[in-house]
């Protein structure tokens, strides 16, 4: 796979050299010439460019990438790179990072962006899940189709606790994709049953959060 990231800042040589690790083709992309590091990341492609110029995309290539990060330090970039990307190019993926949460109702499908990834609200939905047990953490929004990634630790007091998968009527527009217990990601099927301590990740629109979180949180849950 081949990726583009925009922005050569230490967020994205972190990136660059995960995907390298990874196997996949990447692409740095930064107008800063202080930021053209090749030394770090010697196994990326380099481009001193500027990334929300037509021109500059066009020597990139961007057409052959099938994913393009915009994870510069400027959110203006982030959404015009994002609008290019997806308009111009017609790259399948489009992942964002928003650095002001106050932007994040920009970085949506109207932008071009396929995934926005909010620095700030990651953190904050990290140290809500490390101390959280019973409360829907909201870890990450997906543009398309007005879903978010939602994580709850089931209580052990949730009447939950032992039923099956398949026994659980869930909300629509919902989806339970993983189960991590005990250090263990487990993809759940219709007879795997609901332990005290599982962290369940889900996929869910938003107008349904506040639904799955009653039903995984209250008594009588079945």
């Amino acid at each position: 796979m081949r990726v583009a990231i925009a922005g050569a800042g230490a967020v994205g040589r972190s990136i660059a050299g995960e995907l390298l690790e990874n196997g996949h083709e990447v692409l740095l992309i930064d107008k800063n010439p202080g930021s053209i590091s090749v030394e770090r990341v010697p196994l990326a492609e380099w481009l001193l460019a500027d990334a929300c110029e037509i021109t500059s995309l066009d020597e990139a290539a961007l057409q052959r990438c099938h994913v393009v990060i915009a994870a510069t330090g400027d959110d203006k970039v982030n959404l015009v790179v994002s609008l290019l990307a997806k308009t111009e190019y017609g790259v399948p993926r489009v992942v964002a990072r928003v650095n002001n949460p106050k932007n994040e109702w920009l970085f949506n499908e109207s932008w071009g962006v396929d995934v926005a990834v909010s620095t700030p609200r990651l953190m904050s939905a990290l140290v809500e899940e490390a101390v959280s047990v019973g409360d829907l953490v909201r870890l990450m929004r997906f543009s398309q189709g007005n879903a978010n990634l939602v994580e709850l630790t089931l209580a052990a007091d949730t009447d939950l606790v032992g039923t099956r998968v398949g026994d659980v009527t869930w909300p629509v527009d919902t989806a339970l994709v993983t189960i991590i217990r005990e250090g263990r990601v487990l993809v759940p099927g219709k007879d795997d049953t609901l332990d005290a301590g599982d962290e369940l990740l889900f996929v869910a629109a938003q107008e349904r959060e506040e639904e799955l979180e009653e039903l995984l949180s209250g008594s009588g849950a079945r």
